[in-house]
């Protein structure tokens, strides 16, 4: 039975990566007289020089403001407009703006991050009482809105005129070098963790989380540091065919985790492509469970049960520009074995980990991915020969604008595995049996930079690129257990 979480109360904070597909700006051409459009935007909280400048990365406020920046050659840098995005249409790409504030993706004005050198904004966010008003070749981004649930970051090629709700455009994907230029930007923002959407896929999950402010949600007496997210589940996974009744086989545990989102952004070169960027995913680990009985035994790929799927859509603040990041996070249980061996193994298990992908102009796109957990077992044994492997892990996905550009699968696990001889002697005696047994504990990190990185303006990934299996394992317990005839020596 599949039990949905509703959307865990608004957020302020946030995570990252890509969007569409690559577009270079087109030329700029002004909308016709009868579409009325020839009020430029105006840069109204941004620098009057052309100097590079390093932008803040923060978590974005509850209210965020549209950005735009002119075409190449109008000067027209990224700055905070009162446009809104009203309404999109994702299959004919066309776009109604406003300058009335529409839902999350309102344009009232957000603190600005630019350096102090820029002139005050006004207010309202605008030097003028001038609406602002689109043109073609400008170039938009926007938090979630109507139609645009994951953000829009969109380039204007034709005004198509006046409706009731505002100022129709066609648009294109762009990239956001259009919109950051020659500014840098590096940062790394919590997500906040009550933003995540729970959608839960076994009936026996609880959700829980803590932010500052104490505010909580979660079963009563769960502890949760600030920040984290915490997810408990209780799983029966099939159990093995010559398996008596008090075999069964379960897992019990929990997965906390507090992401954040990492992005850099490192300016443009002389072939207006960044110098540098890095999007990626990284966090505090904390899990614990346990696992008894005598599992099914798996043929080829093992078992993957998944148990809560997450999404969250935080918007960074980068200067002027929201970002907005696509978080998505699948949890699940994974069992593979051999169907003979009997355990009953219990570990705690916390750290972090980092997953992405960074770009330097000599290497172009290349995977980062590390983990670094310690683990303590609390129980451990394995009766019979056989082999078992339980992991409790996480899928992650990262993207910007609606558009994935790196995966990740952490997955921490619990190995038992059993294995003896047998022997028998003419002078009587019985027989005898050595079985050397042993559990470890271990942490898989795998994934993929996908073609979409290059929504950064970066040359396009051909291909997907493995981020690189990381493996790590320890021994947790084990020893030999030797047995005569039928009882224990």
């Amino acid at each position: 039975m599949r039990h949905r979480r509703a959307l865990l109360p608004a957020f302020a904070v946030t995570t990252l990566l890509l969007s569409a597909a690559c577009s270079s700006p087109a030329p700029h051409a002004e909308p016709s007289a009868a579409a009325g459009h020839g009020q430029r935007l105006t840069a109204t909280d941004r620098p009057a020089d052309d100097a590079d400048h390093s932008l803040t990365v923060a978590a974005a406020p509850a209210t965020t403001a549209t950005a735009a920046a002119g075409p190449p050659g109008t000067g027209q840098r990224a700055h905070k407009t009162t446009l809104a995005v009203s309404s999109y249409d994702s299959h004919t790409r066309r776009a109604v703006l406003s300058n009335k504030p529409s839902g999350h993706g309102s344009s009232r004005p957000a603190p600005s991050s630019v350096p102090s050198s820029a002139p005050a904004p006004s207010p309202s966010g605008a030097s003028s009482g001038v609406p602002h008003r689109a043109a073609v070749g400008d170039v938009i981004a926007s938090a979630p809105a109507p139609g645009a649930p994951h953000g829009l970051l969109a380039k204007v090629t034709q005004v198509l005129g006046e409706t009731e709700r505002g100022t129709e455009v066609q648009t294109q994907p762009a990239t956001l070098n259009a919109l950051l230029g020659g500014d840098t930007a590096k940062g790394a923002v919590p997500v906040d963790p009550s933003s995540f959407a729970v959608d839960k896929l076994l009936p026996d999950v609880k959700v829980s989380w803590a932010k500052a402010g104490d505010v909580r949600v979660g079963p009563k007496g769960a502890t949760v540091p600030l920040g984290s997210l915490r997810l408990d589940v209780h799983a029966e996974v099939p159990t093995a065919k010559d398996a008596p009744a008090s075999a069964g086989a379960s897992v019990r545990g929990f997965v906390q985790v507090a992401p954040r989102v990492d992005f850099a952004y490192g300016g443009t070169g002389a072939d207006a492509a960044p110098g540098s960027a890095y999007l990626g995913v990284s966090g505090n680990w904390t899990s614990g469970w346990s696992v008894g009985g005598r599992a099914a035994a798996t043929t080829g790929t093992p078992l993957r049960i998944p148990f809560a799927k997450l999404h969250a859509d935080p918007v960074l603040q980068v200067g002027p520009v929201p970002v907005v990041v696509n978080l998505d996070l699948t949890c699940y249980v994974q069992i593979s074995g051999d169907g003979r061996v009997t355990v009953d193994v219990e570990q705690s298990l916390k750290g972090a980990f980092t997953a992405g992908g960074t770009f330097g102009p000599a290497q172009g796109w290349t995977p980062v991915s590390s983990s670094d957990m310690t683990s303590t077992p609390v129980r451990a044994s394995v009766s019979t020969a056989g082999s078992l492997k339980t992991a409790l892990g996480a899928e992650a996905s990262v993207g910007l604008y609606g558009t994935v550009g790196v995966t990740a699968d952490l997955a921490p696990y619990l190995r038992g595995e059993a294995s003896g001889t047998v022997s028998g002697s003419s002078a009587g005696g019985g027989a005898k049996a050595g079985v050397a047994w042993g559990v470890y504990g271990g942490v898989d990190l795998s994934g993929t930079l996908r073609l979409q990185l290059s929504v950064f303006g970066t040359p396009v990934v051909r291909r997907d690129i493995p981020l690189g299996a990381l493996h790590h394992e320890w021994k947790l317990a084990g020893g030999t257990l030797r047995t005569t005839g039928s009882k224990a020596s």
